[in-house]
């Protein structure tokens, strides 16, 4: 694993803020760490950066601590944070090729031009940083982060106020830096999940609150699932409602009707029981997946979606 985060824990004072947090991310992994305001999300990561000591717990980076070996794990860390901080003065060429002096590289130069062409920013190369479109400045973020080579990025809301094309292209350059490093992503958009994540972490009020693939956690956090059905003709709701499996029923209009059940192949074929039964027939059975924004909101609390 190049994570490894062991009962992490910071007191302010009396509070709080991150309460024996404890995850992995391998290798070729992007995971999205999710919660709400204040849920601990950047103190962890600041934690994890070695900006912020441990109250308690530790982690690893690519198997250096964070409390003995921390200009190791910097070595193995790129961060882009949510508010890119560029000096907007100096030309795209100019800062690349200075931040990567800074960190030492032998041929700053040459890793500049990798770097410009891996994150598409040769057509705006020669210009000075205040006069691009924040699509390329998060680009150059993204470039500036992975100047060093690092095994591990942490990239805080990297699409935020993104217009739908920079977001594409966003999206493409991240998928393709997560084959070959972990990737830890935050943020609020739950489309950038769904769309980029392999795995989601969600924290709410200072623990963990979930730790599943996405797939996995539609498939079992409400303990329940839902059903899409249309019949051909009217039916009695209140005789659908009582099928055995049903906990709940939403009428949705035109012989449209949402069922949560807990088994949805034992309720199938109660339904095309029920469907005879009632003299019509069926023009749709689908079972359908929960969103991860409705899981987010359900598990931090934030909405309570009745069964």
């Amino acid at each position: 694993m190049s994570v490894k985060i062991d009962r992490l824990t910071k007191l302010f004072g009396s509070q709080i803020a991150v309460n024996e947090v404890s995850f992995q991310v391998a290798k070729g992994e992007i995971v999205g760490f999710l919660g709400p305001n204040g849920a601990g999300k950047t103190t962890t990561m600041k934690m994890l950066t070695c900006y912020l000591k441990p109250s308690s717990g530790t982690a690893e980076v690519c198997g250096y601590s964070i409390l003995n070996q921390p200009i190791e794990v910097k070595r193995q860390i790129g961060y882009l944070p949510e508010h890119n901080p560029l000096y907007k003065d100096m030309f795209v060429v100019e800062y690349l090729t200075g931040m990567a002096r800074m960190y030492g590289i032998q041929k700053p130069m040459k890793r500049t031009s990798e770097l410009i062409g891996m994150t598409g920013l040769s057509p705006e190369m020669n210009k000075s940083i205040g006069a691009l479109s924040k699509g390329y400045r998060q680009r150059i973020g993204l470039a500036q982060a992975l100047l060093h080579d690092p095994q591990v990025l942490i990239l805080d809301e990297p699409t935020s106020g993104l217009d739908p094309n920079q977001l594409i292209d966003i999206r493409k350059l991240i998928r393709e830096i997560g084959k070959e490093k972990s990737l830890i992503f935050s943020t609020h958009i739950m489309q950038e999940v769904q769309a980029l994540c392999d795995r989601v972490v969600i924290i709410n009020k200072g623990v963990i609150a979930a730790d599943k693939s996405i797939a996995s956690l539609q498939e079992t956090s409400f303990g329940y699932s839902l059903m899409n059905i249309e019949f051909s003709s009217p039916v009695s709701e209140s005789t659908l409602k009582k099928l055995p499996g049903v906990f709940a029923l939403k009428n949705s209009g035109l012989n449209r009707f949402e069922l949560q059940v807990k088994d949805p192949d034992a309720v199938a074929d109660k339904i095309f029981q029920f469907a005879i039964d009632q003299g019509t027939t069926i023009r749709e059975l689908v079972k359908e997946k929960h969103s991860v924004e409705e899981i987010f909101t359900t598990l931090t609390g934030q909405q309570k979606y009745s069964a």
